[in-house]
């Protein structure tokens, strides 16, 4: 186990240790964030989002993407907040992606469906065929109330047990994947043996059926990092992903294939950058036999950029560079959101910090 943060490994030379290089392919994603209102508070969220958050998209951005999108499409959209359910254009999108011809897919942390207000969304979202990636933790009530909250097992199995019954889990078209995070400074265990366990327990005991289930790592920011912090065990728990680097993680990192686009507009290559105002950068790849990437000073002074500038990490300069894909050249056209440039833009480069912790598994 490494000892200090000064000591943590370079990125790019793990990648060339193992003889990779990570380089943009095209574009087949567009994850937005419809903000970070959510009617839960969980510790390992890397939005703090929760109930009191005034961080939400307006129909007026929501415009903007979907004509940007007329002329850019991508094979998937993806909704994610918060709880993009409680996005008042929510529908709206899911209609409009639909009408686009776009497999749509919904962030759900399950309990939303079953609170005063979001009555019918279940139906709705099966009436649109839309895939739900909901959040479920363990499959027993004290895991998973230690980190979402007192009463949200018990919720989140009366929701799954709804979407079973509307065909959710059951029928090929109804795709119902469930997610585990660990609830502490630890990896998850191996995703294929952990999903055998949850479907013979909740089988079992509640008669829930579902797809597939994919167990990720906590990333060290937000509310996950404050709570690595105040127990002193940040240190150890990012030597902890640096110990555990996965290569062969490292084919689907998202940022090969994702235009990610936050509440106000702005343009990311994954959901974690944007918690980190790292917006995207050249279409330059990185790893073995690649130039070092220069040095970008993040405009808030993130504890994680610092620790990898100690650690001897680059990050490259943001450039107004095109979108283009490996071995073909597409252009696409700028159009401003919020006061930035809602363009989908080359990016190989994913911010080596989250690159380590996607990277595992």
């Amino acid at each position: 186990m490494t000892d200090t943060l000064e000591e943590l490994t370079d990125f790019e030379q793990k990648l060339c240790e193992h003889h990779l290089h990570l380089e943009r392919g095209a574009p087949r994603v567009l994850q937005i964030n419809v903000g970070w209102l959510c009617n839960l508070s969980c510790i390992h969220c890397h939005v703090t989002a929760g109930p009191t958050r005034k961080e939400i998209m307006t129909r007026e951005t929501v415009y903007r993407i979907l004509d940007w999108y007329d002329d850019n499409p991508m094979e998937v959209v993806d909704l994610t907040g918060g709880a993009p359910e409680m996005n008042p254009s929510f529908r709206y999108m899911v209609t409009e992606f639909k009408k686009r011809h776009a497999h749509v897919m919904d962030r759900c942390n399950l309990t939303i469906l079953l609170q005063a207000g979001y009555e019918g969304t279940a139906e709705f979202l099966a009436e649109h065929h839309v895939e739900i990636v909901a959040s479920m933790p363990c499959y027993s009530a004290e895991n998973v109330n230690a980190q979402r909250g007192n009463g949200v097992f018990d919720q989140s199995i009366e929701a799954l047990q709804l979407l079973n019954r509307i065909g959710y889990g059951i029928r090929d078209d109804l795709k119902l994947d469930l997610v585990y995070n660990p609830n502490g400074a630890f990896l998850p265990p191996d995703q294929e043996a952990l999903e055998a366990d949850y479907k013979r327990e909740l089988r079992a005991h509640f008669g829930i059926e579902f797809h597939r289930l994919y167990a990720l790592t906590n990333l060290p920011v937000a509310r996950f990092a404050n709570y690595l912090r105040n127990r002193g065990k940040y240190e150890d728990y990012m030597a902890l992903l640096i110990d555990n680097f996965n290569p062969g993680s490292v084919a689907g990192l998202m940022c090969r294939d994702t235009v990610s686009v936050d509440w106000q507009g702005a343009v990311y290559d994954c959901d974690f950058n944007q918690q980190m105002n790292m917006h995207l950068g050249p279409p330059a790849p990185v790893g073995c036999g690649y130039p070092p990437l220069e040095a970008n000073p993040h405009p808030h002074g993130s504890p994680l950029l610092r620790l990898h500038r100690r650690s001897g990490l680059k990050l490259r300069r943001n450039s107004e560079s095109p979108f283009h894909s490996t071995g073909k050249s597409s252009q696409f056209s700028p159009i401003p959101v919020m006061g930035y440039c809602f363009q989908s833009r080359q990016a190989s480069v994913l911010p080596t910090c989250f690159k380590k912790s996607l990277a595992l598994l």
